[in-house]
C-alpha cells in the first residue's frame, strides 16, 4: 500500500514542481540539455558508450556531491583499474563539473525521474553492476526496482540530519524497508548512523566511516595562483585584511555588506570578496551592492579594470573557482549558514589554514561540525550581530586568526582517510 501511494503521489508532486523546473531552463544556460534524459531518453551515442562495459552506477545529486563522486571514483579505480563508471546528477552545475573532470572511460548523464516506467527503462539501459548513491539520495523505485534486478545499492558519505530524520521517521515502513536493500550503509559519523539504525536499518549494513570532504579538499595551485593574481590586480594596499563570504544564499550577501560597511570605519585596510553559491545570481547579488553604495569589480571581467584605486569588494561571479579564492582570504565566511538552512562545506576553507567563521544553520554537516568544533576549529555565531563581532575581533587581531586558522588544517588533515575505508568496505572488508 504504501509503495502505491508514493506512485499515486510522486507524479503529481512532479507535475506541481514541472513550472519550478522550467523557469531553471530559463534562468541556468545548460539546464535545459540533455533535459529528455530525466525522462530516460538517451541518445545513440550515450547507449552505444553504455553497451560497451558494464559499470558502476554513481549518482551526486549536486555540486558538493559531484565532487565526493569524483573522489570515489578514482579511489575505486586505485584498486580496481579495469572498472568503468556511469556518473548521474540533477543539476546543471554539477552536470558541467562532471563533464569537465570526469575520466574519458566514464559515461555522464542526468539522473532520471524516480517513476517505475522511467526508472525499469533507465536500468535496462544502463544496466549497473552496482549502484552508488552519495550522502542522501533514497529514491524509492531506484532502490527498489535495483534490488529486485538484483543489483546491489550502497550509500558512500551518508549523513542524515536531525531535521531529516524527523521527516523520515514519519514514513518508517517504507523507509525501512528502502534501507535494508542497502549494504553497506557509509554514514559519516556516530549520530548519523544512530539516525539510521533509528528508521530500521539492519545493524550489520552500517558502518561510521567519516566524511570523503575531508578526502575531497585538494589544492590547486594553478588555480590559487589564478586568483592571486586577480586580487593583486586590485591594487589592494599592504595588509589588507580580505574577508570572503563563500556560497552564499540571498540575505547573506546584504549581511556581509552591512557589516563590511561599518567596520571599516574603524578597520580600513578590510576588503570583502563575495562568491555566492549559484552564479546566476550575480546581477541580483550586484544590485545590493548598489544599495550599499560600494564600488566593485567582477571576476569575470577583471581584464577590464584600470581604475586608480582599489573597489569596495570583488565579485566572483565564475564557477568552480570559490575554492581557489579560499587561499587569498584572511576570514571567511562560510554561506547557506545564516539565512538559510543547512550550511555550504567547511572544510575547504578549513584546508587553507584561514579563519573559518559560520552562523547557525549548518545542519548538513552535523558530524564535521562536532569536530571542529571540539577541536576549536571554527567560530560559530548564533546571529548577524554575532558574525560582525566575530569580523571585528579576528579583524583586529592578526594572531587569533592565525591560532583559529592552524586548528582548521590540523583538523582536516587529522580526518582525512574516509575514502580508502569506504572502498574497502565496498569490497567486503
Amino acid at each position: 500500500m504504501l509503495w502505491l501511494l508514493y506512485n499515486l503521489l510522486f507524479p503529481v508532486v512532479f507535475l506541481g514542481m514541472l513550472p519550478k523546473f522550467i523557469l531553471r531552463m530559463v534562468r541556468r544556460g545548460g539546464y535545459g540539455q540533455h533535459f529528455g534524459q530525466r525522462l530516460g531518453h538517451f541518445g545513440q551515442g550515450t547507449r552505444m558508450r553504455l553497451r560497451e562495459h558494464r559499470r558502476i552506477w554513481v549518482h551526486a545529486v549536486s555540486v558538493g556531491e559531484i565532487y565526493v563522486a569524483l573522489r570515489f571514483i578514482k579511489a575505486y579505480r586505485e584498486r580496481h583499474p579495469d572498472a568503468r563508471f556511469a556518473l548521474s546528477t540533477t543539476t546543471s552545475t554539477a552536470h558541467a563539473i562532471g563533464r569537465a573532470e570526469l575520466d574519458g572511460r566514464d559515461v555522464l548523464f542526468y539522473f532520471p525521474v524516480d517513476l517505475p516506467v522511467i526508472v525499469k527503462k533507465v536500468l535496462r539501459i544502463v544496466d549497473p553492476l552496482r549502484i552508488v548513491l552519495v550522502e542522501g539520495e533514497f529514491w524509492p523505485n531506484l532502490i527498489r526496482l535495483a534490488d529486485r534486478r538484483g543489483i546491489p545499492v550502497s550509500l558512500v558519505n551518508g549523513r542524515l540530519s536531525e531535521a531529516s530524520f524527523k521527516g523520515y521517521r514519519k514514513l518508517r515502513p517504507l523507509v525501512a524497508d528502502l534501507l535494508r536493500r542497502i549494504d553497506p550503509i557509509c554514514m559519516q559519523g556516530e549520530a548519523d548512523a544512530r539516525r539510521m539504525l533509528a528508521l530500521g536499518a539492519p545493524a550489520g549494513q552500517v558502518h561510521v566511516m567519516g566524511s570523503v570532504k575531508y578526502d575531497v579538499a585538494e589544492r590547486d595551485s594553478a588555480g590559487e595562483a589564478a586568483a592571486r593574481g586577480v586580487v593583486d590586480a586590485l591594487g589592494l594596499p599592504p595588509g589588507a585584511v580580505v574577508l570572503l563570504g563563500g556560497s552564499t544564499w540571498p540575505g547573506e550577501e546584504a549581511v556581509l555588506c552591512g557589516l563590511y560597511q561599518r567596520l571599516r570605519a574603524t578597520h580600513p585596510n578590510l576588503f570583502l570578496i563575495l562568491v555566492p553559491r549559484h552564479v546566476e545570481r550575480s546581477e541580483e547579488v550586484l544590485q545590493v551592492v548598489a544599495q550599499q553604495e560600494l564600488s566593485f569589480v567582477r571576476r569575470s571581467r577583471i581584464g577590464e579594470f584600470a581604475g586608480a584605486r582599489p573597489p569596495d569588494l570583488l565579485l566572483v561571479d565564475t564557477t568552480g573557482e570559490l575554492r581557489n579564492f579560499y587561499s587569498v582570504a584572511d576570514i571567511i565566511f562560510v554561506g547557506k549558514s545564516l539565512t538559510q538552512h543547512g550550511g555550504q562545506n567547511p572544510i575547504e576553507p578549513a584546508m587553507y589554514g584561514r579563519a573559518v567563521v559560520v552562523g547557525p544553520n549548518m545542519e548538513n554537516f552535523p558530524a564535521v561540525m562536532e569536530e571542529f568544533r571540539r577541536c576549536g576549529a571554527v567560530e560559530q555565531v548564533d546571529d548577524v550581530a554575532g558574525l560582525e563581532r566575530a569580523v571585528e575581533t579576528l579583524a583586529a587581531d592578526p594572531e587569533a586568526r592565525t591560532a583559529l586558522g592552524r586548528r582548521a588544517a590540523e583538523a582536516v588533515d587529522r580526518n582525512r582517510g574516509a575514502i580508502g575505508r569506504t572502498v574497502a568496505r565496498l569490497d567486503g572488508e
